[in-house]
């Protein structure tokens, strides 16, 4: 399976060093989360169905922060070494001091599309989701990351969505009280 995953990074890898598309996956991997952060917050006042609307921005908040925390359990358990210290992709970058898997990004922008689609929210879950899929190529194309670590990434999101999902109910005292902010 390494094998396969080596080869699938190193050929995405590999279309890089045009200038353009150098840029814009740059930027889309050092931008890219911050952006949705801020695209999801400022959706707390805007629209008509604000009460679904915020429980929706709450959850996805929630499955961002689980994600994320449990990516650094999974860190102190796996100690994948990063694709250009392993020869196989060229930085783009500077390089991470913290293993490979999962990725971060991935499982961030993820976690926030799969809130958004989880909660019948599609036109915009599909419009995140599209982001996290341009997010997670550029950290491969930028050679930070393994196919895998992104794939695992994105598992670790939604999984923390739909645990978000099942756990934080609409119309409880603490989503009445959170939504209820502003």
């Amino acid at each position: 399976m390494y094998e396969l995953d080596a080869a699938l990074t190193g050929w995405i890898n590999a279309l890089a060093g045009n200038g353009f598309a150098d840029r814009v996956m740059i930027l889309a991997s050092a931008c890219g989360v911050p952006l949705l952060v801020i695209a999801v917050a400022a959706q707390w006042w805007i629209g008509t169905e604000r009460v679904k609307t915020r429980h929706a921005l709450v959850a996805t908040g929630l499955a961002f922060l689980l994600g994320l925390a449990i990516n650094q359990i999974i860190l102190l358990v796996v100690d994948r070494i990063r694709p250009y210290d392993a020869g196989i992709t060229r930085l783009l970058i500077e390089r991470s001091g913290d293993p490979s898997f999962p990725s971060d990004h991935a499982t961030a922008a993820f976690a926030i599309a799969a809130g958004f689609l989880l909660h019948g929210m599609a036109k915009r879950g599909l419009v995140f989701l599209a982001a996290a899929l341009l997010i997670s190529l550029s950290r491969v194309y930028i050679g930070t990351h393994y196919v895998g670590d992104v794939m695992g990434g994105a598992l670790t999101g939604v999984a923390a969505a739909l645990l978000v999902k099942g756990l934080y109910k609409p119309g409880t005292t603490v989503d009445r009280f959170i939504t209820g902010i502003l």
